[in-house]
C-alpha cells in the first residue's frame, strides 16, 4: 500500500530511483544481477523494521522502489514473507526485465488521483459499502494439499477459520445489496469430496473457471486447473 501511495504522490521521484537501479542492474551479467537482487532484498527488509508506514518520509521512495524492483526480478513476481515478516522470495534469473516502466507508472499515478487508499482487516470496509458498491475479493487461496509450499503470503496465516469469517462478511455485503465477486481455489481439483466452498457459498453463484498455475518450481505443475469465481449476481 505504501508503494501505491508513493506512485500516487511522488511518482517522478520514484521513477528517478528506479531508473538508476535499472541502469545499474542491466549493465552487468546474471551473477552480478543476483548479487544486486539479494543486496536490495536485504535493504528492503531492513527498511521494513524501521520505516514509518503512516507518515511520509524520503525513505518511502526507496522502499517503494525496492518493492517494485524485487517484484520485477524475483521468482515469478511473488510477494511472500517468512514468519518474522521478512520478504523471502528468491532471485528470478530473468533474462529480460523492465524495472522502470515509466509510462505505466505515470498512467497509474493519474488513475489514483482522487482515490482513497486504505489498509486493514476486510471487515473495516463495511461502512464504505452500500447498494452502489462493487467489491472484488481476492483472499489467500485455500491450499489444494497439506504440502502446498505457498499456503500463506504473510506471517499471519489465512486458514479455514479465516475463510469462514470472510464468508460471513460476504453475506453482510449481500445484505447491503452490494455486488461482489470472490475468487479462490477449487478443492475438488485434488479431492472430489471436498465441498468446503460449495457449502460456504451455497446461496450464491459458483462458477468454475480454468486457470494456469504459474507458481510452481516444476513445469509439470503449471497446467490448467479449476478455480472458483463466486458471485451474488448473474454473469453472462
Amino acid at each position: 500500500m505504501l508503494t501505491y501511495n508513493v506512485i500516487k504522490q511522488k511518482v517522478h521521484e520514484l521513477i528517478n530511483f528506479l531508473s538508476q537501479l535499472e541502469e545499474q542492474y542491466l549493465e552487468v551479467g546474471i551473477e552480478e544481477q543476483e548479487e544486486i537482487f539479494y543486496e536490495q532484498r536485504e535493504k528492503f527488509n531492513e527498511e521494513k523494521s524501521t520505516i514509518d508506514y503512516l507518515n511520509y518520509s524520503d525513505e518511502w521512495i526507496s522502499h517503494a522502489g525496492r518493492m517494485i524492483f524485487l517484484n520485477k526480478t524475483c521468482f515469478n513476481g511473488l510477494y511472500r514473507q517468512n514468519r518474522k515478516g521478512m520478504y523471502n522470495v528468491p532471485f528470478g534469473k530473468r533474462k529480460k526485465v523492465t524495472i522502470c516502466d515509466q509510462s505505466n507508472l505515470i498512467a497509474v499515478n493519474r488513475v489514483l488521483q482522487g482515490v482513497k487508499l486504505t489498509i486493514g482487516d476486510f471487515q473495516e470496509l463495511s461502512d464504505y459499502v452500500d447498494e452502489n458498491t462493487f467489491i472484488y475479493i481476492d483472499p489467500p487461496y485455500r491450499p489444494l494439499s497439506n504440502t502446498s509450499s505457498f499456503n500463506d503470503y504473510s506471517k499471519e496465516p489465512f486458514n479455514d477459520d479465516s475463510q469462514i469469517r470472510l464468508a460471513d462478511w460476504v453475506k453482510l455485503l449481500d445484505s447491503k445489496k452490494a455486488f461482489f465477486m470472490l475468487s479462490n481455489s477449487d478443492p475438488t481439483n485434488t479431492d472430489p469430496e471436498d465441498k468446503f466452498f460449495e457449502n460456504l457459498y451455497k446461496n450464491f453463484t459458483i462458477n468454475k473457471v480454468k486457470a494456469s498455475r504459474a507458481i510452481n518450481s516444476k513445469g509439470s505443475g503449471r497446467g490448467k486447473v479449476n478455480e472458483l469465481l463466486i458471485l451474488n449476481y448473474k454473469s453472462e
